[in-house]
């Protein structure tokens, strides 16, 4: 096994990503690199693999190595490639001759159904796309493995799936994940980077125990940093006093050590440890509150696909105010089709047995941000839908994230990450008390869905929320209901369906 090797690593684009980062990473190492969308994770990852140089320092190799690198999405010109195609692509012709074998024993050993093989990527979904990512990254038998976001679309049971894939058919290689599924990082790694402009911090452990220890750390940091800057300012105070005492007496021997003092206070000044701040344009959710106690009652509403294929009928349920719903179940058991209903709802398209409060005022988010006009800037969206004034709305997309020389780029040119920060601010200005959420934190860094996990459960607002993120649902989910056997039934937690699930 070899290994790969970062040397004073920096990288720069705009602005400075990260720096001074010095790493080897070796047989069975898992390592979870996390950052905030933006800041250089999927640098590094490209730049591990040979793809981009570093504007800092290196990253090298061990003679040999075969590197297998998984990307966050398909590149645009190989989605008219069938799945087969696409895997095959990564094998030179020589091994294509005589080994092509490979590509169906890839193909089935993550479960990839032969009739997904021969369609075209462009017609198979983002989890599909993203199983054909990790087959073509595989398929060249490597001796490490880089992985971008791999649980992106996935739903719970593949996401399972991956995690014991990777403990048997990786376990001994070098390993770098980078994701904001911290459930995901828990199960698969050993080792957490958190990607930083400055000092990198490196540690032995897996997310949660990586990020309680950096917590920690932040902690003495910014305690040292309060104390130093204390400091400095008893000199500067020493030394004006001996200042004015030395221009009174006429002392020189006083304006000298006034000087000393001041200079002193200056080197501990420009020593201070700047506090680390993400700095990743957080956005608030708010809640413009009702006063009806349910706001939507269902009796025997069906459920059914666009063709009208019945999935299950919700018998009787009752969404109350401030209740933050998870909806669970198998893929294909209907939960799309739920939220589909629910969405159409709230757009005035009610169907027989479904009431809503007239005082609900709805907001919605779904993975695939096809709402947001691409074409657009982020400034002409908002000022266009949202009578905010130019002022106002410059600031607040600073506030989100977005420097004024970004506001006025198209929306298509953001990263995903990007755009999803964008969503949530204008979900934010529509001041809804009732959020219907489909995977909203798809594309959501860490610090992002630790905050709007936060606003959520602070501002109270009813939820009714569809996602394969394990952590975030526990985070803020109070009543779970689960689909299974044609029937939705309401049950005290998610554990239940989690095992079955790795089962």
């Amino acid at each position: 096994m070899g290994t790969i090797n970062l040397r004073n690593a920096g990288h720069r684009a705009g602005e400075l990503l990260f720096s001074n980062l010095n790493l080897t990473i070796g047989e069975g190492d898992r390592v979870g690199l996390v950052a905030p969308n933006g800041r250089g994770k999927t640098t590094l990852l490209r730049a591990l693999a040979g793809e981009v140089e570093l504007s800092e320092g290196e990253a090298t190799r061990s003679r040999g190595l075969t590197i297998g690198y998984m990307p966050q999405e398909v590149p645009e010109p190989a989605l008219p490639l069938t799945a087969t195609a696409f895997v095959a692509s990564a094998l030179d012709p020589e091994t294509m001759a005589t080994e092509s074998w490979r590509i169906d024993v890839v193909m089935e050993e993550l479960s990839i159904p032969e009739e997904f093989r021969d369609r075209p990527l462009s017609q198979l979904s983002g989890g599909w796309q993203r199983m054909a990512l990790i087959a073509r990254a595989w398929v060249t038998q490597p001796d490490a493995l880089l992985m971008d976001e791999p649980t992106n679309h996935l739903d719970l049971g593949r996401i399972y799936m991956l995690e014991q894939w990777l403990a048997y058919a990786a376990r001994n290689l070098p390993v770098v994940i980078a994701s904001h599924d911290r459930a995901f990082l828990d199960a698969t790694t050993n080792r957490t980077l958190f990607l930083r402009p400055s000092e990198q911090v490196y540690l032995p452990l897996v997310y949660s125990a990586a990020r309680a220890e950096l917590d920690q750390i932040d902690a003495a940091a910014e305690a040292q940093r309060e104390r130093d800057l204390k400091q400095v300012a008893q000199l500067r105070k020493q030394a004006a006093k001996l200042t004015n005492i030395g221009i009174n007496s006429g002392s020189d021997l006083l304006t000298v050590k006034s000087k000393q003092l001041r200079d002193r206070a200056e080197k501990i000044e420009s020593q201070v440890l700047q506090a680390h701040k993400e700095g990743t344009g957080l956005v608030r959710l708010g809640n413009s509150g009702a006063a009806a106690k349910v706001m939507m009652a269902f009796e025997n509403v069906p459920i059914a696909t666009p063709d009208g294929q019945l999935l299950f009928t919700i018998e009787k349920l009752h969404i109350f105010q401030g209740d933050r719903v998870v909806l669970l179940g198998r893929n294909g058991t209907g939960k799309s089709q739920f939220m589909r209903i629910a969405t159409e709802a709230l757009a005035g398209q009610v169907p027989p047995g479904l009431r809503i409060s007239p005082q609900l005022s709805p907001g919605y988010m779904d993975q695939a941000l096809a709402w947001l006009p691409l074409d657009q800037s982020p400034l002409d969206y908002l000022l266009h839908r949202f009578d905010e004034g130019d002022r106002r709305t410059i600031a607040l997309l600073a506030g989100a994230g977005f420097p004024p020389d970004r506001q006025g780029k198209p929306i298509r040119a953001m990263s995903l990450g990007q755009r999803a920060r964008l969503a949530l601010l204008a979900l934010r200005l529509e001041q809804p008390n009732f959020y219907l959420l489909d995977e909203p934190t798809n594309h959501l860094d860490i610090p992002g869905q630790e905050q709007l996990e936060a606003d959520i459960r602070e501002q109270g607002a009813t939820t009714i929320l569809v996602t394969h993120d394990r952590a975030f649902l526990k985070a803020i989910g109070t009543r779970f209901l689960l689909i299974e056997r044609k029937r939705l039934v309401e049950v005290d937690g998610p554990e239940g369906f989690f095992s079955e699930m790795a089962g």
